[in-house]
């Protein structure tokens, strides 16, 4: 079976998609701003989950592949969390990482 598929038509970086799915401009530029916040809010939780994995090595003078073993991944895995490569993770992975650390995480809604 050959499926082929055909884009017709793509939103350019910096574009604001939801006017491109028809939404009036207002609209528009509410929903952006209100993606970009979300968006900006997981980064930042995925960010602060890194820095403490990363500050657990640091502190317990760990190379990558000890990290690795102890963390359940593989060593390319803990590099990505040093580089801070947050699009590698989901949020809910970088939880387990840190609970193999004996780190116990918690969340506040506000």
């Amino acid at each position: 079976m050959n499926t082929e598929t055909n884009s017709m038509h793509v939103t350019k970086p910096g574009d604001n998609i939801f006017a491109d799915l028809g939404f009036d401009a207002a609209e528009a530029l509410s929903l952006q701003a209100q993606s970009k916040r979300i968006i900006s809010e997981k980064l930042a939780i995925k960010d602060q989950l890194m820095s403490e994995i990363s500050e657990w090595m640091r502190q317990n003078h760990l190379k990558q592949a000890e990290a690795a073993a102890i963390l359940g991944v593989a060593r390319p895995r803990v590099s990505d969390v040093a580089n801070r490569k947050s699009v590698k993770f989901t949020i809910d992975a970088l939880v387990d990482m840190l609970s193999r650390t004996g780190k116990h995480v918690q969340f506040s809604v506000q």
